[in-house]
């Protein structure tokens, strides 16, 4: 036989888009439109509706960008169309290959109804099946003109990321708004063939299965009459029934389809938008679930169901439905889908707390799988809180994104710092937007690392990023699918049904310790510095004002504002969102996270000072309010009290222009450049500083990444680096242990000042940086004289060890990544910290000392800021300040302390006398990470508390309040089944505590 495959499908794609597809709507009218531009933001929904809008055809231009159009509708079904089904057909000048990323709108009825969403894959309103002809249509449009920030030639600078910038340029051509006749055999004819089509092209060549489709398809379209589609499709859907019934083979991979629309809570919108972007998919989704059966959807992150309710109230009555019938399933359990790599630990645990709480609150629905698949990396901390929150299982797909090394495993066990290990799943079909093509459906079978072992996996199914989710075409094509010979076998499944199937088929499956590392997206531990400095100066005030406020209400009967701080909780946790605390968002979003910040702040501010106030009462003794959790100054831990006086310290000039600072515990010298060429621990009789070089160097670095601006940094730009040493001035600080550096360089400009506070083993670095460069990455520089093979980060509820060298590709990869308030490198019996209060990344690298003592140098470097130019073109312009140490002779448990103690600084009034902690611990490696009241308002006490070295520990929790009984409780202050609070003697509890593990009580109160 001849070969004519080729000609085949070339003619297969021809006849599909020129004549089969058009024929969907065979019959077409004219809608009459009119239009009201809103101005401003948004305007409620009765407003929109009541505007009387102006005529406007088709081909018009309309949209400034971030505003709201209300479109209105009107027409009349043709009496001629009587029995058949029509649809309106409503294009606001979409682009289809962006769905979700430009103009969208939701469909209302008169009344304020709501229909279905619109967007570039979703055009369609149905109307009647069947009409009775002659209806009087009327329907209204929201539409956003949100502008294209992502365009085909991507990570351009634009002004278009803000409203304050963006100007009023139109930025759509309304196009087609007709009513149609809706040919539903016709449709399911391309159905038919696009899922054959899209097989038949993943099938090998000399498959009998490919050339069967092939001539059925073949048969087919002999069937069309090319002038005639409408009347000839049932005539070639029938030659397509033996190759779609044909069953799939026993040994098929089974896909769980979970209808899906990852939508980012900010991203290139800003958060209002989010709010309809929302409101617009899930009356899709509630409509879709309406219309088809197996359909099944599920839906992440509380906090987007929290705004339907709150701003939807409609729109939330169908979703409350649909959840009661078991098919919209609230999925993930947290408030957002947030980082994971820079969150703290409280906040990580919170993002549990307020996710799960509000899904049981609501619909009575204990969630059990953290779904995060778009987030950049996950912390090796992570499987701890999730088992924690009574969850178990994890969905993601990012870690494919890597780019140098491919992961082992599709479904394994990952393993946290603590030994926890959670049932993880990454679904091979590689994105969270499944289409339901055949290419995506044969990657996730060719894909799937765990062959002969397991034969399951998981495809998020729908349009998202900025929303949509599934479509009626996806459903069709999953139906066919469900058990087609050549392909996966497909069915709809929820979230639970696939991990419980999955976990039972791989109860062995393989484990992986230790964080699971994005080799992408690095610089997203430094971009937007001030977002990042917000969320960390929250968090610490977030601990200071339950800590407060909860000793207060049991010493004195203070008000504990329960509805304050969970406002302002919930408020955090959104912003940890995972495109806006890693900064890769438009500017219109970290402006608003900057006020927001500054918001809460004063907030929590007042908090915390009313809370203090109470607890000092009248009186004029000098008292110093400790929130860490290690006693300072001879104030314990959670207490206030006098503190002791200070130690003494020298300052010196030096010949060369320099400074020797001197506290008696540490020896600094700064020379003429305002560079740190020693650090000197006398106890030890040991230098940090690496010979022939310095620290406090601040290193500027070219930074172009080859895509994706604002998150990546490219190993390259390590290629090139400007040392900054030279100092515009050297003088003295104002106190007797300081010494202030003035640099410029290009645009910018940096004061520092240089601290050796008395007593302390650390010199403080303040650091301000007035920063006007574009596309540069700031470092400074600790090149310390260790010699060490690995290096602890910390992470939520502990810290992470990674090497610092780079034997593998994999540790080659890891070239930027995350700490929180500390890193620590040791030689054994002697160790350095650089610790700090708001920065994240950081790298560690190491070098053998050709000459002299061939010694080996180890340098630390702290990211600062970045200039990335896309999607914000001012990225980081403008002053900012941040505080390090370096702390010599540290051990892990120093820098541990050390890294508290910079993001507490303590605070001083005035009041009767000391005031007693609450909760005191006899351990300095058991850390309280939370003091607070009971969620329920019950007027509980709650502890929070865990293993903060990395061994095993046996501490006496003291309580200084009478209780009833004490629980060991999980994240939700809900009782563990079977778990030991600890043994009590009187007041006070003795627990032991495995490396790294965490532990909630909660104290009944009388």
């Amino acid at each position: 036989m001849h070969d004519d495959r080729t000609l085949v499908e070339a003619r297969l794609r021809r006849v599909l888009d020129e004549r089969i597809r058009p024929a969907v709507y065979p019959e077409s009218v004219p809608l009459e439109v009119a239009v009201w531009h809103a101005p401003g933001e948004p305007v409620p929904v009765a407003e929109g509706l009541a505007a009387e809008p102006e005529p406007i055809e088709a081909g018009a231009r309309w949209g400034a960008p971030w505003g709201t159009s209300w479109f209105r509708v009107t027409g009349s079904v043709p009496e001629a169309w009587a029995g058949r089904t029509v649809e309106a057909l409503l294009d606001l000048g979409f682009d289809e290959n962006m769905p979700g990323f430009q103009c969208e709108g939701l469909v209302y009825r008169p009344d304020g109804t709501p229909v279905k969403g619109l967007n570039p894959r979703n055009q369609w309103v149905r109307i009647g099946a069947p009409v009775a002809g002659g209806e009087e249509v009327r329907l209204h449009i929201e539409a956003a003109s949100n502008p294209v920030i992502l365009d085909y030639h991507p990570f351009r600078p634009t002004p278009l990321g803000d409203k304050d910038t963006a100007g009023g340029e139109p930025q759509y051509t309304l196009a087609r708004m007709d009513l149609a006749v809706f040919d539903e055999n016709v449709w399911q004819l391309v159905m038919d063939l696009e899922v054959l089509g899209e097989l038949m092209a993943e099938l090998p060549v000399e498959s009998p299965r490919r050339w069967d489709i092939l001539r059925a398809v073949d048969r087919a379209l002999d069937a069309v009459d090319l002038q005639d589609v409408n009347a000839t499709a049932g005539r070639a859907r029938r030659q397509l029934g033996g190759v779609l019934s044909a069953p799939a083979v026993p040994s098929a991979h089974r896909l769980s389809a979970v209808g899906h629309a990852h939508i980012d809570s900010a991203w290139l919108w800003p958060l209002r938008e989010t709010v309809r972007k929302v409101a617009r998919t899930v009356s899709n989704m509630t409509a879709l679930l309406e219309d088809e059966p197996d359909f099944v959807f599920a839906m992440s992150q509380a906090q987007q169901w929290a705004w339907v309710k709150e701003h939807r109230p409609e729109v939330w009555a169908r979703v409350k439905e649909a959840v009661a019938e078991g098919r919209f399933v609230p999925a993930g359990g947290m408030w957002v889908e947030s980082d994971t790599n820079m969150p703290g630990s409280e906040a990580m645990a919170r993002q549990f707390v307020h996710g799960k709480r509000f899904f049981l609150d609501e619909f009575g629905v204990e969630n059990e799988e953290a779904w995060l698949p778009d987030t950049f990396g996950f912390a090796a901390g992570l499987p701890q809180i999730i088992k924690a929150a009574g969850s178990k299982w994890l969905l993601t797909q990012k870690i494919s994104w890597s780019q140098t090394n491919r992961f082992p495993h599709h479904t394994f066990h990952w393993e946290g710092i603590d030994g926890t290990r959670v049932f993880t799943h990454f679904p091979p079909v590689d994105t969270y937007n499944c289409s339901m093509k055949g290419g995506e459906i044969a990657h996730a079978v060719r894909n799937f690392r765990d062959k002969g072992r397991a034969r399951h996996s998981l495809a998020p199914t729908g349009w998202g990023d900025g929303g949509g989710g599934t479509t009626r075409e996806m459903v069709a094509k999953a139906a066919r699918l469900r058990d087609l010979e050549g392909s996966a076998t497909v069915r709809w499944e929820t979230p639970r049904a696939f991990f419980e199937r999955a976990e039972a088929e791989y109860a062995e499956a393989p484990v992986w310790v230790g964080e699971l590392y994005l080799e992408l997206h690095r610089a997203t531990l430094t971009s937007q510095a001030r977002t990042k400095q917000g969320n960390r100066h929250c968090e610490h005030l977030l601990r200071e004002a339950e800590l407060w406020a909860a000793t207060a209400a049991v010493r004195t009967g203070f008000a504990y504002p329960y509805e304050e701080l969970d406002r302002i909780w919930k408020t955090v946790l959104l912003h940890q969102f995972h495109d806006i605390l890693p900064g890769s968002s438009i500017a219109w979003v970290h402006r608003e996270a900057r006020a927001t910040y500054e918001r809460l702040t004063a907030e929590l501010t007042a908090v915390i000072d009313a809370a203090q106030r109470a607890l000092a009462g009248e009186g004029t003794a000098p008292l110093l309010f400790n929130s860490a959790p290690h006693a300072r100054h001879g104030v314990p831990a959670g207490g206030a009290a006098t503190p002791q006086a200070p130690g003494t310290d020298t300052r010196t000039r030096r010949e060369d222009g320099g400074f020797t600072l001197d506290n008696g515990r540490l020896r600094v010298t700064v020379d003429a450049r305002g560079l740190v060429v020693s650090a000197y621990d006398p106890a030890a009789d040991r230098e940090a500083i690496a010979p022939g070089t310095a620290a406090n160097l601040l290193q500027l670095h070219p930074d172009l990444p080859n895509m994706w601006d604002a998150w990546d940094v490219d190993s390259f730009y390590r290629n090139t680096v400007t040392d900054l040493t030279g100092a515009e001035s050297v003088t003295a600080g104002e106190d007797q242990a300081s010494v202030r550096i003035v640099r410029t360089f290009g645009s910018s400009r940096v004061t520092q000042l240089l601290s050796l506070p008395p007593g302390e083993r650390r010199l403080v670095i303040d650091t301000e940086v007035d920063w006007h460069e574009t596309e540069k990455f700031l470092k400074l520089a600790f090149p310390l004289d260790l010699h060490a093979e690995r290096y602890a980060s910390e992470t939520q509820f502990g810290h992470v060890f990674r090497p610092t060298h780079t034997n593998t590709s994999w540790e080659a990869a890891r070239f930027e990544a995350c700490n929180h308030r500390f890193v620590h490198l040791e030689e054994p019996g002697w160790g350095v910290a650089v610790v700090n209060d708001s920065t994240y990344g950081h790298d560690v690298t190491r070098a053998v000392r050709a000459d002299g003592d061939r010694g080996t140098t180890t340098t630390v470097r702290v990211s600062l800021l970045r200039a990335p130019r896309f999607p914000d073109p001012e990225t980081d312009q403008g002053v900012h300040r941040f505080r390090h140490a370096l702390v010599l002779g540290a051990t892990v448990g120093d820098a541990v302390r050390e890294g508290w103690r910079i993001n507490l600084p303590e605070r001083r009034t005035t009041g009767a006398g000391a005031v007693d902690p609450l909760v005191t611990v006899d351990d300095d490696a058991v850390v309280v990470t939370a003091v607070k009241l009971a969620d329920d308002g019950s007027g509980d006490v709650v502890v929070r508390f865990h293993e903060a070295h990395g061994g095993r520990a046996r501490a006496t929790l003291t309580a200084g309040f009478a209780f009833t009984d004490v629980t060991a409780t999980d994240l939700l202050e809900r009782p563990l089944a079977g778990a030991r609070p600890g043994i009590r003697e009187g007041e006070r509890i003795t627990v032991c505590l495995r490396p790294f593990e965490l532990v909630t009580l909660r104290f009944g109160r009388p």
